[in-house]
């Protein structure tokens, strides 16, 4: 299973505080559509401001991007800058 590592505040909110989750996902859709189903909301909340990296490479629309079972992926705050 992948791990699925989260930032503090956001799993705070959104999975009850759990910062490292494993997850069965063949590519990027089916994690989000498997985490959405154990924890309603987790989806809506990565159109606002969220970042993924998958295994350590950062994508800016990873909908297709495959996961496999020992993929790590990271969701992560987006950082504005001027």
């Amino acid at each position: 299973m992948a791990t699925v590592i989260l930032q503090a505040a956001f799993a705070r909110r959104y999975t009850d505080g759990q910062t490292q989750l494993d997850c069965a996902a063949s590519n990027y859709a089916a994690l989000v559509t498997a985490l959405e189903a154990r924890f309603p909301g987790f989806s809506r909340s990565l159109d606002s401001g969220m970042a993924v990296a998958i295994d350590g490479e950062i994508y800016q629309t990873p909908l297709l991007e495959p996961i496999g079972p020992d993929s790590e992926v990271h969701f992560l705050p987006l950082i504005g800058g001027g």
